[in-house]
């Protein structure tokens, strides 16, 4: 067996330092750990083999200096990260995984069970095995400004594994620890606030971050005078704890499908932590060592694999842009234009104004639209300064920064010019004709389609140059992905211009070739139509619906199609019809929905049991050729390949993992798929269409 610390050769070994120090109203020593790995705040702490061994060292030099407590605290605005995954990928075999797992035990545990009090003093991050660090301590306080507290191993595919399963219901109750471990990490990651952790019972104090030091101290030495006792909820291990397991349960189904390996698992800890008795050592034996056979699963799990993938894609590469010209040839934006006032462009201008913080102008084909535009805007500024997330001088400032206009030539105050009206080429043209007669030649005209060509948008221009690909996602606020598209003519400037403003927009961009569709809407078009020619075919829609889950869309196709519109999704299917009608092909039943001007294909009883709208099943004409769930699932995995196999050839983005970060970013796609690609290299599914793998063996997969 390969030691695990052979993984981790290149670990950045998080230190632990003990200085044992004399605390006013304490009689007798205290041992100090700090936790440090040497960097700053920008490199937080985390736990490797390293790390632990390290941390093992300073409790037995803490231990011996017969402390009369013993507290633990990090280096500036970071307590610890959790474990430090980049040696995950060189874990070979299930030993050294559970090597891994028995070794954090081993070392927190220490914390738990010693006989001289521990005090966790959270001055920063927390997150992970540096939380359960927290959670084996007997007490523990906050900063008030520590930045973000959590467990959100399932988010990446893993779990709590290192005492975090076990000991957080036993602390705060099972309701609370489903709230931390699966709704918030499965949540795009939510942490708590120190606050909040406060509230729920992580933490047994909060204090200002001046002193913080010197006020945990002051605290420590109450609690051991015992002037202080800081109050533990009473466990419910009957109903509660089945109610939060079933919580727990409709979470990570409605949220993973439990098609994600680390979440489910982390609900099978979690419900056997109602028998866990932390002050039975041997009943903590067993409930960590469930944990560690978990975490040796996981840690060799493709699953996981994917989930690190994607957390690398969306943490560093949607940084750093592949194709994205020097940013020193971005231009500065200092005014806004957006064409249109409905709900997209709205959602647009509340985006500009509060990032950029310059003057925004809509306009549209008459006042009432306008006004209802910039109303829109004001309403959603007044939303945030109710909820305190802006004071009253800036809510203020933002909304003198909005304004309407019928007449064009106010845009020439402009900078930046973004129309967001319907999807329709002729439309578009007629409207940036009209721009060009009133704004300066620098200025930059985008446009938010989500499947046009930029290149014949841009056609009969004067400066065609200027015109890009601007296609942000819906909800604006909340999905982080920007598609920026190259037309044939669009220049070095026009295009870091658009990447410097997506990035102040604190938007993840990433560049597409000027193919119909771009990637997300490519790609998922092409799903849909799948689906939906197995229902023409004749397979029930229950079925087809139900039969990709394992793709890692958040939602099934249908759920989708209604929110999207049926009409959209016609119109886009209709575009890349006419750019790829050998795959991409006319749904009947979807003409016929459109035709009839239904919404969606499911309704709901008053039980709130979905059925197919029984208009629906009447309009949608099917055949007598039924496929399974297996072959529709099969057909859609292939169809996913051939296509991103083409958009590859076509240069449509650089790279697969490009592909990738607009399914993650774009739509939620799972992480434990890595998004699409490492999904169809392990299913085969690559290799079966393209003969080969669209990754290198080992880089979103175990091997």
């Amino acid at each position: 067996m390969t030691s695990i610390a052979t993984a981790f050769a290149d670990e950045v070994v998080t230190n632990a330092y003990t200085k044992i120090v004399a605390v006013p109203n304490i009689e007798g020593p205290v041992a100090l750990i700090t936790l440090d790995n040497g960097f700053d705040h920008t490199k937080p702490s985390s736990f490797g083999p390293g790390g632990l061994t390290a941390l093992d060292a300073a409790l037995d030099e803490a231990f011996a200096a017969n402390p009369v407590a013993i507290a633990i605290t990090g280096k500036p605005f970071i307590f610890a990260a959790g474990a430090d995954l980049k040696g995950v990928p060189s874990i070979t075999d299930r030993d050294q995984a559970l090597e891994l797992g028995r070794l954090g035990h081993k070392v927190f545990r220490r914390l738990r069970e010693s006989s001289v009090p521990t005090f966790a003093f959270v001055n920063g991050v927390a997150l992970g095995g540096g939380l359960e660090v927290a959670l084996h301590s007997h007490f523990r306080t906050a900063s008030e400004s520590a930045g973000a507290l959590g467990l959100p191993e399932t988010f990446l595919g893993l779990i709590p594994g290192w005492g975090g399963t076990q000991l957080l219901p036993n602390l705060i109750g099972p309701s609370n620890a489903v709230t931390v471990v699966l709704e918030n990490a499965l949540n795009q990651n939510k942490t708590l606030s120190p606050k909040k952790a406060l509230e729920l019972g992580v933490v047994d104090a909060v204090f200002g971050s001046a002193d913080f030091l010197e006020q945990s101290f002051a605290w420590a030495a109450q609690v051991l005078a015992g002037e202080i006792a800081p109050t533990r909820p009473e466990i419910d291990r009957g109903q509660g704890w089945d109610d939060a397991v079933a919580r727990a349960k409709a979470i990570v189904a409605g949220k993973t499908q439990n098609n994600a390996p680390g979440p489910v698992k982390a609900v099978e800890l979690l419900e056997l932590a109602r028998t866990t008795d932390l002050t039975d050592p041997a009943s903590l034996d067993k409930g960590f060592a469930a944990e560690d056979e978990a975490l040796a699963d996981l840690l060799l799990a493709d699953e996981l694999r994917a989930g690190l993938y994607a957390f690398d894609l969306v943490n560093k590469r949607a940084k750093r842009p592949a194709g994205a010209p020097d940013k020193s040839l971005a231009r500065k934006v200092t005014g806004v234009g957006i064409v249109g006032a409905g709900l997209m462009a709205s959602q647009l201008a509340m985006l500009f104004v509060r990032q950029l913080k310059v003057p925004v102008i809509l306009t549209d084909i008459d006042q009432e639209r306008i006004d209802k535009g910039v109303g829109y805007v004001h309403t959603e500024i007044d939303k945030l300064q109710g909820k305190g997330r802006l004071s009253a001088d800036a809510a203020n400032r933002l909304k003198a920064l909005v304004s309407g206009s019928l007449d064009k030539a106010a845009f020439a105050k402009t900078d930046f010019v973004i129309e967001a009206v319907f999807e329709n080429l002729d439309l578009k043209k007629k409207i940036f004709a009209e721009l060009e007669e009133h704004i300066d030649p620098g200025t930059i005209l985008a446009t938010n389609t989500s499947s046009l060509s930029i290149t014949e948008m841009a056609a009969d221009l004067k400066h065609p140059e200027r015109v890009v690909g601007f296609h942000f996602f819906n909800p604006v606020a909340v999905l982080p992905l920007l598609e920026i598209i190259k037309g044939e003519q669009t220049d070095d400037a026009t295009l870091a211009t658009a990447f410097a403003t997506a990035k102040s927009l604190k938007k993840s961009a990433v560049l597409c070739g000027d193919k119909a569709g771009f990637v997300f809407n490519r790609l998922v078009t092409r799903t849909l139509g799948e689906v939906m020619s197995a229902v023409d075919e004749g397979t029930p829609f229950d079925v087809a619906d139900s039969a990709i889950t394992e793709l890692g869309m958040p939602m099934s196709p249908f759920t989708l199609l209604a929110l999207v519109g049926p009409a959209v999704a016609l119109h886009t299917g209709e575009t890349l019809q006419a750019a790829y009608p050998e795959r991409f092909t006319s749904s009947p039943g979807l003409e016929a929905l459109v035709e009839a001007k239904k919404s969606a294909v499911w309704s709901y009883g008053a039980d709130g049991k979905q059925v197919v709208d029984p208009e629906v099943a009447e309009l949608w004409k099917q055949g007598d050729k039924p496929s399974t769930a297996q072959e529709v699932l099969e057909r859609t995995r292939r169809a996913f390949a051939e296509e991103i196999q083409i958009m590859l050839d076509e240069g449509v983005v650089a790279a697969a993992e490009d592909i990738d970060l607009c399914l993650i970013l774009g739509g939620g796609f799972g992480f434990w798929n890595g998004g699409i690609t490492p999904y169809l290299d392990r299913t085969g599914t690559s290799e079966a269409v393209n003969s080969k793998r669209f990754l290198a063996p080992g880089v979103a997969n175990v091997k």
